[in-house]
């Protein structure tokens, strides 16, 4: 009985740990071919676009940092 509930609690576990580390961010992007940013929720594949900074975990966050990047002035 113990190891049913063992292996039940075992399978739930793995179950929800991948939903919870998929986690959303949020990314400031960089046109190559002007100067203009935006947020998107998709990492830059940095031909077209590129990063500016690194994944943020929320949309105001990323807001932020695109407003005093200096890529984006």
């Amino acid at each position: 009985m113990i190891r049913k509930i063992a292996l039940s609690v075992a399978i739930l576990a793995f179950g929800v740990a991948p939903a919870l580390a998929a986690s959303s961010h949020y990314y400031v992007e960089h046109a190559a071919n002007s100067n203009k940013c935006s947020v998107v929720s998709k990492r830059p594949d940095g031909k077209n676009a590129m990063a500016v900074g690194s994944g943020y975990k929320t949309k105001a966050l990323a807001e932020a940092a695109m407003k005093t990047a200096s890529a984006c002035m």
